[in-house]
């Protein structure tokens, strides 16, 4: 390892990564997220969770969606700024992070969580419990993870099992939502850099009662 490197913070680390030329994960939406867009209505009000560079966020934003667009890296949220002047849509765009932040209640219609596996159990199950208190009743979540087989692939997402998420994992966070979608499956993702090759994935789509 770089020995400066070493010390370094994950806010230092996902700055660096972050601050390299380009977007690290493309300005293309998330395909499982542009495959939903039935589900969008204009002034829906959406939150994106870890959402980086802003490639989701302005995509919704040019649906006509409300978009608050959270991420941990303020390098990240100035890619994310950029790129919604150069499409010419608004965002609101805050620097938090996940395990200190409040979730509001009852505020968005539209929660995307999109590769937010930083996250360990404990943490996890606190996100978790953010997004059921943040959505209102009939709001939809939009989720897409890896699954313990991407460990084999190593071509994105954590190398730590825990970090994770198998189906009784989203079942037992999201059971009683009306599940519209819960699906594992295997694809190549094309991401920028950060998300590319063969992955092991599980999407879910699910409304809050």
């Amino acid at each position: 390892m770089d020995p400066a490197r070493e010390n370094e913070t994950e806010l230092e680390r996902w700055n660096r990564r972050f601050g390299a030329d380009g977007y690290l994960f493309g300005t293309a939406p998330n395909r499982f997220l542009a495959a939903q867009e039935r589900h969008l209505r204009p002034g829906m009000r959406a939150l994106t969770l870890a959402d980086g560079e802003g490639r989701n966020g302005v995509w919704l934003a040019e649906r006509g969606l409300k978009v608050h667009s959270v991420d941990f890296s303020g390098v990240a949220i100035a890619k994310a700024r950029a790129l919604a002047a150069e499409r010419r849509v608004a965002i609101e765009t805050e620097q938090a992070d996940l395990a200190q932040w409040r979730f509001p209640k009852q505020a968005y219609d539209l929660v995307a969580a999109i590769f937010i596996q930083f996250a360990l159990p404990d943490l996890r199950a606190r996100i978790f419990d953010g997004i059921r208190q943040a959505l209102v009743p009939g709001g939809l979540l939009l989720l897409q993870g890896y699954t313990p087989k991407q460990l084999e692939y190593k071509t994105g997402g954590p190398s730590e099992i825990e970090r994770l998420y198998t189906e009784e994992i989203l079942r037992a966070a999201f059971g009683d939502f009306e599940i519209l979608a819960l699906d594992q499956h295997e694809e190549i993702v094309a991401e920028g850099t950060g998300h590319a090759g063969l992955s092991a994935l599980i999407d879910l789509v699910a409304r809050k009662p």
